[in-house]
């Protein structure tokens, strides 16, 4: 084939796949979507994964089917969903956990920033540190000073390695410089349970997970993790407040395609997913658990996740955190 023929090869090749694209885009959806979660049921992410699907459903005229494939800090479904069809018809809700994994582990089986397609920020929240009732503290300070009375002897509890509450626990120890231990679950529920049932004494636990047994008095709230106090816990500190400065974490959830996911519905999912969010009931009830709903454009969406990367992957080295 001579130069000519194939560029003309080439070129037709190219419209082709874009207008197969454009068509694909065009009739989409035409069947049930599914969202993989990276977490068991019950925690944080499965309950945004659940109320955005719900809203999804509707704007969609489809199902929204929630496929929760835990393990491995949020990994294994990341893995799953890597490697899932770019049609539009499986998407990923990834989490802060996502931008920490690479500082953590080794090896993964996939690029977080290669290989999915950021669609839109679904929601952020802080982390809260609580403590069960058997343990002597009502402040950081209190907590500081019991842990180092007792060193090896005080658990903290984590959805799994490589998770929010693990990165945040690790940084915890890093900044108090105090020695306790991390026992990983395999998800926020089952790790609530324990720290209820007082198998650990405290956790870093994302808002959503601990907000309703902290109304009830199951557990007590020290401190929450972002810069400025929550308004779901406005008598609670930061933790920067009760002496840790610069500690500042937020974690937040996004809505993430297969990489090569035809533009068109990814700018669809990110329209759909922006409205959904500011429906009256979902902003009542993300503010009861103290959420807040998130608003980026794809590209802009992109580069936060570039610049959480490469902050969590540093906080993980100087930590000395690790999940193998």
């Amino acid at each position: 084939m001579n130069r000519k023929n194939f560029l003309h090869t080439a070129v037709a090749a190219l419209m082709l796949a874009t207008g197969a694209s454009s068509a694909l885009a065009a009739d989409w959806p035409t069947k049930p979507i599914t969202l993989i979660v990276p977490f068991v049921a019950g925690g944080t992410t499965d309950i945004v994964a659940r109320t955005i699907g719900q809203k999804l459903s509707e704007a969609l005229k489809q199902p929204v089917i929630i496929d929760n494939r835990g393990g491995a800090g949020g990994t294994v479904g990341a893995t799953i969903a890597s490697k899932a069809p770019a049609d539009g018809y499986t998407l990923f809700l990834a989490t802060i956990a996502h931008s920490i994994a690479p500082g953590l582990y080794k090896k993964l089986a996939y690029d977080f920033q290669r290989d999915f397609d950021p669609v839109a920020l679904a929601a952020s929240t802080p982390n809260v540190l609580i403590v069960n009732d058997k343990v002597p503290a009502k402040t950081v300070a209190e907590l500081v000073a019991y842990i180092k009375a007792n060193p090896g002897k005080v658990n903290f509890g984590s959805a799994g390695n490589g998770s929010t509450e693990h990165i945040s626990g690790e940084l915890f120890r890093s900044m108090t410089k105090t020695d306790i231990v991390h026992v990983p679950y395999k998800g926020g529920a089952p790790m609530m349970a324990d720290l209820m049932g007082g198998q650990i004494q405290m956790a870093i636990e994302t808002s959503p997970s601990a907000s309703p047994h902290i109304k009830a008095g199951k557990v007590h709230a020290l401190a929450v993790t972002t810069k400025t106090r929550s308004p779901a816990y406005p008598g609670v500190p930061t933790l920067d407040e009760a002496g840790l400065k610069g500690y500042d974490m937020t974690t937040w959830f996004a809505l993430m395609a297969p990489q090569g996911t035809p533009p068109d519905i990814v700018q669809r999912l990110n329209t759909e997913l922006a409205r959904a969010v500011q429906q009256p009931d979902v902003v009542k009830r993300f503010e009861e658990q103290g959420v807040t709903a998130g608003n980026m454009k794809p590209a802009e969406l992109a580069k936060f996740i570039g610049s959480e990367t490469t902050k969590w992957v540093q906080v993980a080295k100087e930590a000395g955190a690790t999940a193998e």
